[in-house]
């Protein structure tokens, strides 16, 4: 039998999670916590990543530590530290800020299908890693990044293109992120030996 399955993700050990959702076939690395978030099909992170209020496409290749949502603190208030908000952990009569809980839940960074994020590379909230882009290791991601783009360093920027726009055209146009596990399957040796060119030019 297969490792992965679709009916229920393959959780390794030590993993949070908690308001979150799974596709088939996805698994989650050790010591990772996964929070408000939505991962795609055939997704997933390898150990000790940290995922908050996100929404991950399919076939996401996320390495060891990343941190997508990394979460804000208020640096127009007269203090930077989460007494304010998180209040009710210092005093018995004071309540959570939840109107900050719920704009910072609701600042959503979307990472799209068949993309590829580098070990330790940091995604902040709204931001959207578009089909088939690739973070470089280490990389700190401020803006959004074109579909089929390579960006890395602090703070990011465009390194290359991944393909040609025309090929990334075509390739986002064919979605075979969407097509089913049997015919994935029956691709498989032209996943494994075919450039995005001839791939392309046989299923287009």
């Amino acid at each position: 039998m297969a490792r992965l399955q679709a009916e229920a993700p393959f959780l390794h050990p030590e993993c949070q999670i908690t308001d979150s959702r799974f596709g088939r076939y996805v698994e989650i690395g050790a010591g990772s916590r996964v929070a408000n978030s939505a991962v795609g099909d055939y997704s997933y992170c390898d150990r000790s990543c940290d995922i908050a209020n996100a929404k991950i496409g399919k076939f996401a290749n996320i390495a060891s530590l990343v941190r997508v949502g990394a979460t804000d603190h208020p640096m127009e208030k007269a203090s930077l530290h989460h007494f304010h908000y998180r209040s009710g952990d210092y005093w018995d009569d004071a309540e959570q800020d939840a109107e900050w809980f719920s704009r910072r839940a609701g600042r959503t960074a979307f990472i799209g299908h068949d993309t590829w994020i580098g070990h330790a590379a940091i995604i902040k909230p709204e931001v959207t890693i578009g089909h088939g882009a690739v973070v470089a290791a280490g990389a700190i991601v401020t803006k959004d990044v074109a579909p089929y783009t390579i960006v890395g360093g602090n703070t990011a920027n465009v390194i290359r293109r991944r393909y040609t726009e025309a090929v990334a055209g075509q390739m986002m146009e064919l979605a075979w992120w969407d097509w089913d596990h049997g015919t994935l399957r029956a691709a498989l040796p032209d996943f494994r030996t075919l450039r995005a060119e001839a791939f392309l030019e046989k299923y287009a």
